[in-house]
């Protein structure tokens, strides 16, 4: 199904869409594909989802640059504008950041 599609919208769910999510998002970073990622945010459902992204890339667990793989909107028009104006990125370098020092 993932080479079928053009992108990936997660709306609000749990476990599984979650781990869909997360797959998803791992095969951007080894760079298995190359295609939008969004969050439906509907009433900020997903902004512990977000904060946790931030903190494990301030943690160093996630290069900053990889943040921008996950777009998100509360607006469904505007993920969809997003993803009709999506540039892809070069591809990802899972190794080449360096964790910020404590």
């Amino acid at each position: 199904m993932a080479d079928l599609s053009d992108g990936f919208i997660a709306l609000p769910g749990g476990f599984g869409t979650f781990d869909e999510l997360f797959e998803i998002i791992t095969w951007a970073q080894l760079g298995l594909h190359n295609k939008p990622i969004g969050l439906l945010d509907a009433a900020d459902y997903f902004a512990p989802l977000l904060a946790l992204v931030v903190h494990a890339s301030t943690e160093g667990f996630i290069p900053a640059s990889h943040q921008s793989i996950l777009m998100h909107e509360e607006n469904p028009i505007k993920l969809l504008d997003r993803f009709a104006f999506y540039s892809p990125q070069a591809k990802m370098s899972k190794w080449t950041e360096v964790p910020p020092e404590r």
